[in-house]
């Protein structure tokens, strides 16, 4: 399981919301276009295909960063929430 941070900017009027609730069922919502999730390669893989009916790649963009446990330890928050936690990691 990794840490995905997922960013999106969807500028239309309603698929903004169809792209937010699919995120926040996988994730913690962070920031309002910004997401912390938690997610095993199988829900990665299934996340990414649910997307694709939501998102246009001509107007939209989606991105995904994996953060490993290295990572982690140098993220540093200022303000907020706390980071989302990976079972078994050590955030330093």
């Amino acid at each position: 399981m990794l840490l995905y941070v997922i960013t999106d900017d969807v500028p239309d009027d309603r698929r903004p919301k169809r792209v937010s609730d699919l995120l926040e069922g996988y994730g913690q919502r962070v920031q309002y276009s910004v997401f912390e999730c938690i997610l095993s390669e199988r829900k990665y893989a299934e996340l990414q295909q649910r997307l694709q009916g939501r998102v246009k790649l001509k107007e939209d963009s989606i991105r995904f960063y994996p953060l490993s446990k290295h990572t982690l330890g140098r993220v540093d928050i200022w303000g907020g929430v706390e980071l989302t936690q990976v079972q078994g990691s050590v955030v330093v």
